[in-house]
């Protein structure tokens, strides 16, 4: 079992940036690939960025590619997703999430936080 809190949310301007942290409780978070998600007001949950157990691999939605990075400390628990240049339309509910492998679809990962809202203003 892994329970995951996500922190760092909030308002910002267009064009400033936020780091998102995700703090996990359990021992074998290290074992875990994770996930951040994003769901803006009436649309689908979608995929912004995952990261394997060893960071060794990452993987990016299009959208976020040069502007979001993912990173992760395992000695701490805690996932990291630094945004950069936000725009507009950046603004959702973000969640983190663990999964056994790396992968890109929501129905993979088995452990979700209780996300927290960015906003960007334009």
């Amino acid at each position: 079992q892994v329970q995951l809190v996500e922190s760092g949310g909030g308002l910002v301007q267009a064009g400033g940036s936020l780091t998102l942290s995700c703090a996990a409780s359990g021992r074998t978070f290290s074992t875990y690939a994770m996930g951040w998600f994003r769901q803006a007001p009436g649309k689908e949950r979608e995929f912004v960025a995952a990261i394997s157990w060893s960071s060794s691999l990452t993987s990016y939605t299009d959208s976020v590619k040069g502007r979001f990075t993912i990173s992760r400390d395992n000695a701490k628990n805690t996932v990291y997703l630094q945004m950069n240049s936000l725009k507009p339309e950046d603004t959702a509910v973000y969640s983190c999430a663990a999964s056994r492998a790396l992968a890109r679809a929501k129905d993979n990962y088995a452990y979700w936080g209780q996300g927290t809202q960015v906003t960007v203003s334009s």
